[in-house]
């Protein structure tokens, strides 16, 4: 199989934690994308132009972080990532959907500081980081759900690469005030497949 990504996305990011925890280095090639080039033959693999994208041994594609999470974590019958649908279950699907919502926005605020500075929004800008702000706030209390505490899960995983983006956009400042958010993430940060999928400092 060959997952296509761009060094620098926390979506691909997160599958590629999963490839690492699941151990499926020998199954699963890692090829960068050129995307956002109009000529950029990934188009023709993947149309939407996106990352991540996972080519399947059979040649179908499959595109969204969760869903291609979803199909790697099954592949040996023993899913990691599953979750159960009790209370526990919902728990972790409503706080994973809370650390998608700060991933999403951080997304946006780096996507608007990548346009030349004279074409840049300050209302997007602005939105972005005080939804942020917002969010981060709240994940400071969220941080001691034990969903959030015990085995690495989904949630977790993407709660981390969204802090991640910290090494992207320079604005992004959530450790001063959240002494419990930074202590999670740092524990967890020295995890070997969280380490190894770090992401590149911004320039």
């Amino acid at each position: 199989m060959k997952l296509y990504i761009t060094p620098g996305s926390p979506y691909a990011r997160i599958v590629r934690i999963v490839v690492l925890e699941k151990r499926l280095e020998g199954r699963v090639e890692i090829a960068v994308a050129q995307t956002r080039s109009a000529d950029s033959s990934y188009y023709r693999i993947a149309a939407s132009g996106r990352v991540p994208y996972l080519v399947r041994d059979d040649g179908i594609g499959l595109e969204e972080s969760s869903v291609i999470c979803r199909y790697l974590d099954h592949l040996d019958g023993k899913p990691a990532f599953d979750v159960s649908m009790d209370d526990a279950g919902w728990e972790a699907l409503r706080l994973g959907a809370l650390a998608s919502s700060l991933m999403d926005g951080l997304s946006v605020w780096l996507r608007e500081t990548r346009r030349p500075e004279n074409e840049q929004s300050p209302g997007i800008l602005r939105h972005e980081t005080d939804r942020a702000r917002r969010l981060i706030d709240l994940w400071e209390m969220e941080i001691e759900c034990p969903t959030m505490q015990g085995k690495l899960n989904l949630a977790q995983v993407v709660l981390i690469c969204a802090l991640g983006l910290e090494a992207r956009i320079r604005d992004f400042r959530w450790r001063e005030g959240h002494p419990r958010l930074r202590e999670w993430y740092d524990r967890l940060a020295a995890r070997p497949s969280i380490a190894a999928t770090a992401p590149p400092e911004a320039r």
